[in-house]
Parts: structure tokens; C-alpha cells; sequence
């Protein structure tokens, strides 16, 4: 019997990572005999074997048939629509990169991720300095997306605000080859093919892609190609041995940049100032190479050793005349072992995790000016840049009866960043700083029904400044000496569960304190740097709700209503912005999804998005107004003989031409804020499974 996975905004139940519930694809005859049908599955999850319902958090957990059904399979915001408390901007800039916030955690960043830990198959892509980039995610190849909607720095230290985990095809789940061939709005085009299987103790699947948009602005067009591998020995019936690999070729993305509010006015797909003369935008060539180890019977435990190494070649042109050509070459490696083990304390069963993660990020750096007329002239800047991780952690869940359990966990990292100044002829601007920090959490669970929990948990985390938000306003070089980490206590209470007339419900409170938030700004030259905002507040709730009203119909609605406040804040100018609205931020958003699935393979999916307002500077001057959306996507698929299908799908994203913003720059400069969404858009896609 086939089956699929819901995630925790589809089925609402939905447990810690690795955690999840399976439902036929053949429906039951009845809502209440299929919500019968759901058994509760623990597996392990990446840090701790949890069960659904003795999870003291916030987790949504979605599965392959949400992320690849009759999706583009391009960026995160199509598999992660229905999580609540998680916002994504910035679908249409591929040089920008898209930005995540969970909870508020990550919306200060103009460009990749900030405040959230990226997993991809066990390889931290958060690095010690703590941004993250998600241009190599292989959606083509992705079977599950685990995010934590919470703090979790006691799992993953620094900038563990939330964490999004993807986890890749191994062969096992999905043998066979595939091939996808797309086209759509915009010069939209897409190529795929995987292939994957399990011949005796070896397993493997290789994912291959190429991506060609011309894009909705001018000069906003990217050529991206990606390759994703994974081969699996099983070393007899406890052991395996895995190897990764992900290889990234980003030969062009174009920047479009930022627009003022006039000229969307004028033009919504015009390129902003500079962008066309210095031809801005960006090129990467990465590659990711991973090798794991797993021993299920090491002693009365089990064993996970992992080791990586991430080089990653860049190159950006920015949207300014001066210092705004730069580029680097990263080595980025690291380790982490795990040992997990079930013991007793007296008559209560303890489940435990011990850890150590190692990590080392080396960036030569460099920066080029660039005459008012385009010409690259002098060097300006040639730094190293080194960060190095260590990071020990303990956590345990204890059973205290079969229906409460208390969890706890405690976390040590030290992080030692470092510049060595190579351009020594305004003088050495070396410079290091060396942070230690202790995290902790704890939760209680209580089952009050067989399928019914409530829980509470708290716990603390810190962020400290990546290396470009260290950056100093003075011009000098080194560490700018007036910013600092910022810390966070949360606080949340959860309820989920399932009523066996196919209803599911997930709502969970939450409430986190950030002292020394970090917020930026933007300087005349159009560079963007950081300080400390003092304290802020994030309170709100995440309520999703599932009906599996017919066998073949399936409603799901995921609402966030929140509050993202500066508590106290004064600016370097003096400007007292003390109750202001955090920028970047919607306090209110809402999805609703209808799903129908047919016969075989006929499906269709109709969304509804809701996105309420925004500010865009800390001054709350500049406002963005609230829009909806409504996306339709669907397909068929014919079996031509033996083995071999055949599909059709198709979608069309914004399908009522709303105007609104793809992404909105915060405290930008010259006040170009805005970067316009395309209006109505089509795709359509043919492949062949066989």
C-alpha cells in the first residue's frame, strides 16, 4: 500500500522532526474511518526519538507530495506555504536570495537567511558566523522539510531562532527515474532528472536541474544548475555509511534592485538606479561534500558521527558607484557526533542525546571600487575572515507517567570570529571577538487524550553579528566595537490533536524577549550595517486546522496572528522608537488550502494567501499595505505500459493580478524599499516517471 505524509498545517498533529503521520492514498470509505487509519509513527528524529504526542514544541513537518505535486519546485515559500508563524519574501530576486523570518526571527536581513538554522540531510548550512544561504536546496530532490517554529539553540546554537531541516531523496522511498520539463511567465524554464534505487546493501538517487528565468523586472534574469547525490551502504543490520554530494553552478543572477514608491508608479518592472549600468548581480559556484556514519546497536545506544565540507566561490556587483564589487572564496567544514540511549530511573523510562559539533568557516575576502562610469579600478579591501564553532549539548526526555513527560536540555558554545587585514595600506584593521554563551530549555507534556496533547516549554538563545553585520560604519575595517550578540528567552504553551471525524488542530502561544536586537540600516553609500536595537517584544499565536471532510476533499487553514514591537530602542541619531513596529514584518497572515485528489493521479489544489501589513523602517513612516492572493495548480497522469507514467500539471500563481511587493528592503537608503511582485503568472510541465 502506497502512502503520503501530512504535514503538521495539512495534519495538524504533526510531531517533532522525524516524527510523522501516514495516511493511505487510497482514502477509506468514511472521514472517521480514515482519521482511524492514522497511525502514530515514531521514528528518530535528527537530535531526539520523539513521539507525536510527548513533543514539547512547535514542529511542521511536510512531505514529498506537498512539495513536488504540481509545484515549480524552485523556492522554499511553495513547500512551506501552509506552515504557520513562518514568512518568506523575496520569491522573484535570485541574487538576493529569499528571506525567512520564523516568528520575527530572520527579517532583518536584506539578503540570505539571518536567525535560522538551515539542516540540509544533517549538513549545517547555517555557518559559525551564523547566516545561511538556500540557492543549493534541491526541492526536485526533497522528501521531507522538518521547520522547528521556535528557539531550538540548545539542538543548534548560534542563530537558532527556528530551523528549517530538508532531508533528500535516498532511492529506498522512491526507486526509479524521473523527468520533468517546464515552461512558463516570464521566460520561466525548467529541466529535471533523478534517478534512484536500492541494489542489494547499496542505495542511491542523483537529482540533476537546470533553471533559466528571464524574470519579471528588468535586469532580474538567473541561470542556475544543481546537482544532488546520495549513496547508501548498509554495513550489515544496525550500521550504514553515506556519502553526499551537491554541486551548485549559479552563473548569473541579476539584481534589479530597489525601488522608491513613485517610480513603481511609473514602471513595476523597471530595474532600479545603477543596476543596468554596472550590471549588478551575482555568480556562485559551490560545492557540498558529506559522508555519515550510523551505528544503531553501539552499546546499549546509538552512534552518529557526520563530517562536511562546503567551497563556495562568490562574486556580487552592488548598486552604487565606490566599493561595491566584492567576492570571496569559502572552506567551510566540520563534524558532529551524536550518542543516543533509552535507560531507566527507577520505574521511568529516560531518552537521551549527548553531542559535539565542530565547525570552521574561512573566507578571503576581497572589495574592488567602481568609477561613477562602470570601470573597476583599485582594490579597497583584502581581509581572511574566520569563524570556528564548538558546541556541547545534552538532552532528555523522561516519562514521568504514560501521559506526562518532561524534557530538558542544556547547550555550551563557544564562537571565535576573526579578521586578518591583507590591505594594510590604510593601516591593519585585524581584529577577533570570542563569544561564550550557555542555552538551555525545558518542556512539559501531557496526553490528555490518547490523540490529544497540551504542552508547555521555554528556552533561551543567542544570535551573534555575521561577519558582514560586524561591518564598521566608521569606515576603518574590523569589528564595528558597538555591536553585540543578541539573546532571547521564550516562552509557549501548544494543543494539537485529531478527532477521528477526520478534524486535526494544532494552536500554539508564544511569547519571546530579545534584548539587544539587531536591526539595520542603511548608509549614504547605500552599504547596509547593524546595531543594537535595545529590547523587543514577539508575542502571538499559530492556529492551523485540517478537515479530511470526504475521502477525496481536504480542507487546511493556517492563521498567524501576532505582535513584533521594539520595546526600547533609540537610535545612534537620538530618534527614540520605543513601541514601534519591528520592520519587515506582517503581524497577520492567513492560507487557506482546498485540495481535491482523484482517481489515480488527477488532483487540483486551490490557495488562498493573506498577507497584512507591513512597515518598512523603524520610524513605522513608510507603510505596505495588506494584499491576498490566490494561487490554482493541478494535473493528470497515464500509466503508458509496464512501469512507465506519464504526467501533466500545470499552475497559476496570483491568479486575480493583485499588486503588491515581492519584497520589501528595510531602512533602505534614498528610499528604494521596494522590489514589485509579477502580477498573474502560468506554468505548465510534462514528465515521465519510469
Amino acid at each position: 500500500m502506497k502512502f503520503r505524509y501530512l504535514s503538521t498545517a495539512l495534519y495538524l498533529g504533526a510531531a517533532m522532526p522525524g516524527v510523522v503521520l501516514a495516511q493511505p492514498t487510497s482514502a477509506p470509505s468514511s472521514p472517521r474511518a480514515q482519521a482511524q487509519a492514522q497511525p502514530v509513527i515514531e521514528v528518530t528524529a535528527p537530535r531526539l526519538s520523539r513521539e507525536l504526542y510527548a513533543t514539547p514544541a512547535a514542529v511542521s513537518v511536510v512531505e514529498r507530495d506537498e512539495i513536488q505535486q504540481g509545484q515549480q519546485r524552485v523556492r522554499l515559500d511553495e513547500s512551506l506555504a501552509t506552515v504557520p508563524g513562518l514568512f518568506l519574501q523575496n520569491r522573484d530576486n535570485f541574487a538576493q536570495g529569499q528571506r525567512v523570518s520564523i516568528r520575527g526571527f530572520g527579517a532583518r536581513a536584506p539578503f540570505g537567511v539571518r536567525g535560522i538554522t538551515v539542516v540540509v540531510d544533517g549538513i549545517p548550512y547555517t555557518l559559525p558566523d551564523g547566516q545561511a544561504q538556500l540557492d543549493a536546496i534541491d526541492l526536485d530532490s526533497a522528501e521531507r522539510i522538518e521547520v522547528i517554529r521556535g528557539p531550538a539553540a540548545v539542538q543548534y546554537g548560534n542563530a537558532a531562532g527556528g530551523v528549517i531541516s530538508v532531508t533528500t531523496a535516498d532511492g529506498s522511498d522512491d526507486p526509479g527515474s524521473h523527468i520533468r520539463i517546464e515552461g512558463g511567465s516570464d521566460g520561466y524554464r525548467k529541466a529535471s532528472v533523478s534517478n534512484g534505487g536500492v541494489n542489494g546493501p547499496w542505495s542511491h538517487h542523483v537529482s540533476v536541474s537546470a533553471l533559466a528565468v528571464d524574470g519579471y523586472r528588468d535586469h532580474s534574469s538567473t541561470e542556475k544548475y544543481l546537482l544532488n547525490a546520495k549513496l547508501r551502504r548498509e554495513l550489515g543490520s544496525d550500521r550504514a555509511l553515506t556519502a553526499i554530494v551537491n554541486l551548485l553552478d549559479n552563473p548569473r543572477s541579476e539584481d534589479p534592485g530597489g525601488l522608491t514608491r513613485e517610480q513603481v508608479h511609473e514602471d513595476r518592472d523597471r530595474a532600479g538606479a545603477f543596476t543596468e549600468e554596472y550590471d549588478t548581480g551575482q555568480s556562485v559556484d559551490q560545492q557540498v561534500l558529506g559522508l555519515q556514519y550510523e551505528d544503531l546497536s553501539a552499546g546499549p545506544g546509538e552512534f552518529y558521527l557526520k563530517g562536511f565540507y562546503l567551497k563556495r566561490d562568490f562574486e556580487q556587483q552592488l548598486p552604487y558607484p565606490g566599493d561595491s564589487l566584492i567576492d570571496y572564496n569559502r572552506d567551510y567544514y566540520g563534524a558532529s557526533a551524536e550518542y543516543h540511549q533509552t535507560l531507566s530511573v527507577g520505574d521511568m523510562p529516560l531518552r537521551y542525546v549527548a553531542g559535539l559539533d565542530l565547525a570552521r568557516q574561512k573566507d578571503d575576502r576581497g572589495r574592488k571600487n567602481v568609477a561613477f562610469n562602470g570601470d573597476v579600478t583599485d582594490k579597497v579591501a583584502d581581509e581572511t575572515q574566520t569563524a570556528t564553532s564548538v558546541g556541547t549539548f545534552l538532552q532528555g526526555d523522561l516519562d514521568l507517567t504514560e501521559r506526562w513527560t518532561l524534557s530538558l536540555g542544556g547547550r555550551y558554545d563557544r564562537v571565535d570570529l576573526d579578521i586578518d587585514d591583507d590591505y594594510l595600506s590604510d593601516g591593519d584593521n585585524s581584529g577577533d571577538r570570542t563569544f561564550h554563551q550557555w542555552s538551555g530549555s525545558a518542556g512539559l507534556s501531557y496526553r490528555y487524550r490518547r490523540h490529544h496533547q497540551v504542552y508547555v516549554n521555554t528556552g533561551t538563545t543567542y544570535e551573534t553579528p555575521t561577519f558582514s553585520e560586524f561591518a564598521n560604519p566608521a569606515g576603518i575595517g574590523g569589528f564595528n566595537p558597538d555591536i553585540e550578540p543578541q539573546k532571547s528567552w521564550n516562552r509557549e504553551i501548544g494543543l494539537r490533536g485529531n478527532f477521528d471525524n477526520g478534524l486535526d488542530y494544532d494552536v500554539a502561544l508564544f511569547s519571546v524577549r530579545v534584548r539587544d536586537e539587531l536591526v539595520p540600516y542603511e548608509g549614504d553609500d547605500g552599504r547596509t550595517f547593524y546595531e543594537n536595537a535595545g529590547d523587543s517584544d514577539r508575542d502571538g499565536i499559530e492556529l492551523a486546522l485540517g478537515w479530511q471532510f470526504d475521502p477525496s476533499w481536504r480542507i487546511d487553514s493556517a492563521l498567524t496572528l501576532a505582535s513584533y514591537e521594539f520595546d526600547s530602542y533609540e537610535d545612534q541619531t537620538g530618534n527614540d522608537f520605543d513601541g514601534n513596529r519591528i520592520p519587515g514584518l506582517p503581524e497577520q497572515t492567513w492560507v487557506n488550502r482546498l485540495t481535491w485528489q482523484g482517481l489515480d493521479r488527477r488532483f487540483a489544489a486551490l490557495e488562498t494567501q493573506y498577507v497584512g501589513d507591513m512597515v518598512a523602517d523603524n520610524a513605522n513612516d513608510v507603510h505596505v499595505g495588506d494584499y491576498w492572493l490566490v494561487n490554482l495548480r493541478g494535473g493528470d497522469g497515464w500509466r503508458l505500459g509496464g512501469d512507465t507514467v506519464l504526467k501533466l500539471y500545470g499552475g497559476v500563481r496570483n491568479l486575480f493580478d493583485v499588486e503588491h511587493y515581492a519584497n520589501v528592503r528595510i531602512n533602505a537608503s534614498n528610499d528604494r524599499y521596494f522590489e514589485p511582485a509579477p502580477g498573474r503568472t502560468v506554468y505548465a510541465g510534462i514528465g515521465v516517471d519510469f
